[in-house]
């Protein structure tokens, strides 16, 4: 069983910059695919960000140049840099991870991702 344990979060300004980070327990982490989603109270859980086995990313549109998504594989650890923030980017952050073979696609489905860590709250203030 794999533990994601994110932290991070906090409240920041309109405009600010915030960095949240994930921890695994899996011992097959540097093959993983690695994503964030975020879920804002009243609404559906969205895909923000993800993070294939090589390095390579794909993002929901309203974060694309704002947000950045990365992995350190000798920490077991996926990040998301958060710029620009905006008041609707509140939400709770969940991290997500799947195993995933070289030629996998980018998974953006929640039902695509075996394990969940419990979230980390980010609110941003106008």
């Amino acid at each position: 069983q794999v533990q994601l344990l994110e932290s991070g979060g906090g409240m920041v300004q309109a405009g600010g910059s915030l960095r949240i980070s994930c921890v695994s327990s899996g011992r097959t982490f540097s093959r993983d695919a690695l994503a964030w989603f975020r879920q804002a109270p009243g609404k559906e859980r969205e895909f923000v960000a993800t993070i294939h086995r090589t390095g390579s990313t794909y993002y929901l549109d309203s974060v694309k140049g704002r947000f950045t998504i990365s992995r350190d594989n000798a920490k077991k650890t996926v990040y998301l840099q958060m710029d620009s923030l905006k008041p609707e980017d509140t939400a709770l952050y969940s991290c997500a991870s799947r195993d995933a073979i070289l030629t996998a696609p980018y998974y953006t489905s929640g039902n695509d991702y075996r394990y969940w860590g419990h979230g980390t709250q980010v609110t941003v203030s106008s």
